[in-house]
């Protein structure tokens, strides 16, 4: 199963997301980091993804080629992390035939209605219970 985690700023969420993945599920998966911008990608990369690449261009071409994709709910905002995700970025990633496992994290300009606040580390394992459900069907 191929995996792009996708993330901007400085990759922190991404890679929480990688460690965790790399750490808890032992199947045959590939991570691939896509970051918005080179401090995300090589932050990413540290936290073990197999390959990286950065930018509009990247995001477009990994995007398709994927099985899974996770990230903050961000990726699929058209100019949200503080513009770093571009209109074609959210559209090549909510475009994507791949399964997309958002992170309700919160984004200044968009609220979601009955969700409540959770920490971090716990949206993360969320989804990482999520993708182990996954890998296990496959």
């Amino acid at each position: 199963m191929k995996i792009a985690v996708i993330d901007g700023m400085g990759g922190g969420i991404g890679s929480q997301i990688i460690a965790s993945l790399k750490k808890e599920i032992q199947e045959d998966i590939t991570i691939l980091a896509l970051g918005t911008n080179a401090i995300a990608t090589n932050n990413m990369i540290k936290a073990g993804a197999e390959k990286g690449a950065t930018g509009e261009n990247a995001i477009k071409v990994t995007a398709a080629d994927v099985d899974l994709i996770i990230g903050p709910l961000g990726i699929i905002i058209p100019n949200s992390m503080l513009g770093e995700i571009t209109p074609a970025m959210a559209e090549y990633i909510s475009n994507s035939p791949a399964l997309k496992i958002v992170l309700p994290v919160n984004q200044s300009h968009v609220e979601i209605a009955g969700y409540e606040s959770k920490p971090l580390n716990q949206l993360i394992k969320a989804a990482l219970n999520r993708v182990k459900e996954l890998v296990v069907q496959k």
